[in-house]
């Protein structure tokens, strides 16, 4: 039997910062997605959508790509379309993952930093960071397909402290 409640069936992810102080290097804050099977919901993705790329179906597609926090409005957006996406994905987790080609940079040095998650117009969840002021990436949320096959959304602030490649393949740890 279907559920009468489809849960969420698409979502925006939209990042913004504020460009560094004149005479100082550009931040460069990049979107993630980490994508898991419903059989291994923890431990390696099945894929990740960064920048540069898409996932293989094209259900999650990072729109806008910002390297410097300069524009108007958000500075990254990234699509999620869960009605789409195949039976065999089970949860997609979304993190904010900072450059760090300049030196270590974390949260508390960029400027007016935050992420909002939308569902069409409806705010599902926000944040700015403050809560990892010492970290060079973020989990900001996971979305997870339940049994009558509805995705719903938590956001869940989690902060990470190393190199972003590593953060990548640990992003949807249970221990997060």
């Amino acid at each position: 039997m279907n559920s009468l409640n489809k849960g969420v069936q698409k979502a925006e992810v939209a990042l913004r910062w504020d460009p560094s102080p004149l005479g100082e290097s550009p931040h460069d804050l990049d979107l993630v997605a980490a994508t898991y099977s419903v059989e291994a919901p923890f431990g390696e993705p099945a894929y990740v959508v960064h920048f540069d790329s898409r996932s293989p179906d094209g259900t999650i597609i990072l729109a806008r790509e910002s390297t410097t926090g300069q524009g108007f409005g958000a500075d990254e957006v990234m699509t999620l379309e869960f009605d789409r996406l195949a039976a065999r994905y089970g949860r997609v987790v979304v993190g904010v993952v900072i450059q760090q080609g300049n030196g270590r940079t974390v949260f508390g040095d960029v400027v007016n930093a935050s992420v909002r998650v939308l569902e069409g117009h409806r705010e599902i969840g926000r944040n700015d960071f403050a809560a990892v002021p010492d970290a060079t990436a973020a989990t900001i949320g996971e979305f997870v397909r339940g049994e009558a096959g509805g995705w719903t959304f938590s956001g869940t602030l989690a902060g990470f402290d190393g190199d972003p490649q590593t953060y990548l393949t640990v992003m949807g740890d249970p221990a997060r």
